[in-house]
């Protein structure tokens, strides 16, 4: 039997302390600065502006949890943050990051509220509008979080364009459409796939430029609408890409099921989240993401590939199977 140990206790206990300091790293810019230039202490401290107090501990915590390296008193970029933390690239995923630091960094220190409640933590507690309808009357907010969106999706948005068996298909549609990372992924690694994006009326400009950035105007269009309000525009394949996770049960067969309506006899629907196992014992992303819902929304949930499967085979789909894409991300497909 293994002896107790306090390490891992304390490391969780206290996990606060690296993610704020890392937050705080994405809220000062280091990382695209130092894309820009690697540099000292002393020239650090100047151009982000740090006190001489704390500047030198910052650093090298954050040298000691792995996010820069420090090399004959020069500091550099991980190779991991250089891709992932660099506002410059499209791989740059920090976009979620500020809106932890921003929002859910405090929303969270209500969890026992939650767990005790089962009601939100987030604007829904006080009152005014949900964070979905904040950020649609800010165009720039709302081109912010679009872009975070295709920075934390753009890795299992391509697993999906060279693992599902495009060749079989024609269309696509992208449900909740965002940005257009998915839908633009699919097309580029796809070139005979026409497809739609279907989101709210006010994501169309970020969508539409999104998507003449690469290229893709003459295959890809927009189709304004709500999936609560409206159907899903007709299709080959229906995805729905960290959508399903937002909503009550009612609320996610009801999605699948109108993406059934959508489907012609073949027809796929493929649905993406941070998927927990089976066993609900080893995806520490997906349950804590799921309590994050939790945070976030009234009714919101992630949920295990079996739970997809029955809602899927409920709505008529008659062949199910689930697949790892990359990181906590897997997605469901079915088949009508």
């Amino acid at each position: 039997m293994d002896e107790p140990q306090m390490d891992q206790i304390l490391q969780t206990g206290l996990g606060f302390w690296a993610s704020k300091t890392l937050l705080s790293a994405v809220e000062l810019e280091l990382f695209t600065e130092l894309a820009k230039n690697p540099g000292t202490l002393a020239e650090l401290r100047d151009r982000l502006r740090l006190h001489p107090r704390s500047a030198h501990d910052f650093l090298d915590a954050l040298v000691a949890l792995d996010f820069l390296e420090r090399r004959d008193g020069t500091y550099y970029n991980t190779p991991s943050t250089d891709l992932y933390l660099d506002k410059r690239k499209p791989s740059y995923i920090g976009g979620m990051l500020e809106m932890a630091n921003n929002r859910l960094y405090q929303f969270w220190g209500g969890l026992t509220t939650a767990l005790r409640t089962g009601e939100p933590q987030s604007e829904i507690l006080t009152g005014v509008q949900g964070f979905f309808e904040l950020i649609s009357s800010d165009r720039e907010k709302l081109r912010g979080y679009l872009q975070a969106m295709t920075g934390l999706s753009r890795g299992s948005n391509i697993a999906i364009s060279q693992r599902f068996p495009w060749s079989e298909f024609k269309t696509a549609v992208d449900v909740g459409t965002a940005q257009g990372g998915l839908i633009t992924q699919v097309a580029l690694a796809n070139p005979h796939i026409a497809g739609i994006g279907f989101d709210l009326p006010q994501v169309r400009p970020v969508f539409e430029d999104y998507i003449a950035g690469n290229g893709l105007a003459d295959r890809i269009y927009f189709h304004p609408g709500s999936f609560f309000a409206n159907p899903i525009p007709s299709a080959d394949v229906v995805m729905m890409g960290h959508i399903l996770h937002d909503w009550n049960l009612e609320e996610k067969k009801m999605l699948i099921r109108k993406a059934y309506e959508a489907l012609p006899a073949g027809g796929a629907l493929i649905v993406y989240d941070s998927i927990i196992d089976d066993d609900r014992s080893k995806n520490v992303f997906g349950l804590l993401m799921s309590l994050n819902m939790l945070i976030e929304h009234s009714g919101g949930f992630d949920y295990t590939g079996a739970d997809c499967i029955g809602w899927m085979k409920e709505a008529g789909f008659t062949s199910t199977f689930v697949e790892h894409l990359v990181g906590p991300d897997s997605m469901v497909v079915g088949i009508k």
